[in-house]
């Protein structure tokens, strides 16, 4: 009679994509959490090109219409309700703001909160210099990995905001649409702007093709955006 085969265990099944793409997305959400756990402080303010502090550290730079809440967003990201000047003065913020995320030994990110545009009252020479500043900054600044766009989710897209997203193709600046003040905006309306912004990025070489919806008063989105901003942060 002949023996039984040996009988050997049956090796694992390889995880599933869904299961990768899952464990991926926590192990970004954790490493945003991380990074914008450490200290942030302003370092820097510039009106001029030749004021610009010394490009050391990848910088991710907000940009978009005057209000639309990039001053609230970054105090969000980082959890400092101060840390950026909140106005409701639209075109209040004329200069740029640099913000140093993490310290030695961690890891380390520039955030770049950037003049608003498209204000109708502001004069127009000044509205003219803040472009020319914004598309000096954009075109000249090698450490700048990535702008965060910012387009108010209860209005229509707006002809400066397609302005602008033209403005950065031409300077070629990659960037990334983002959607603020979320919690004011019905689920219908927030579905139709979404898919909006998609339609706009489908168009923008330039564009990445996440868009994040988020609420600086609620929540929404930020660790999402945190995860996306942690991934372009200096290593340590």
């Amino acid at each position: 009679m002949s023996e039984a085969p040996e009988h050997k265990p049956e090796a694992a099944a390889p995880a599933a994509p869904a299961d990768e793409r899952e464990a991926e997305r926590l192990a970004a959400l954790e490493a945003g959490r991380l990074l914008f756990a450490r200290p942030c402080r302003f370092v820097f303010a510039s009106q001029r090109l030749d004021q610009l502090p010394e490009a050391r550290l990848p910088e991710v730079a907000f940009c978009g219409r005057s209000n639309v809440g990039k001053s609230s967003l970054v105090n969000a990201l980082t959890g400092q309700k101060t840390l950026a000047r909140v106005s409701n003065t639209p075109g209040r913020t004329k200069q740029l703001n640099f913000f140093e995320l993490g310290g030695a030994g961690q890891a380390r990110l520039t955030l770049v909160d950037m003049p608003g545009y498209g204000y109708a009252q502001a004069a127009k020479a000044v509205k003219e210099d803040w472009q020319g500043l914004m598309f000096d900054y954009l075109r000249g600044r090698t450490t700048l990995r990535r702008v965060i766009l910012l387009l108010d989710a209860r209005v229509e897209t707006k002809d400066s905001d397609r302005a602008a997203m033209d403005l950065l193709g031409k300077a070629a600046v990659p960037f990334q649409i983002v959607l603020t003040k979320a919690d004011d905006t019905p689920q219908a309306r927030l579905a139709k702007r979404q898919q909006e912004a998609e339609r706009l990025v489908a168009k923008q070489a330039a564009a990445h093709p996440l868009v994040i919806t988020t609420s600086s008063e609620k929540g929404l989105g930020i660790p999402e955006l945190r995860a996306e901003l942690a991934s372009m942060a200096l290593a340590p």
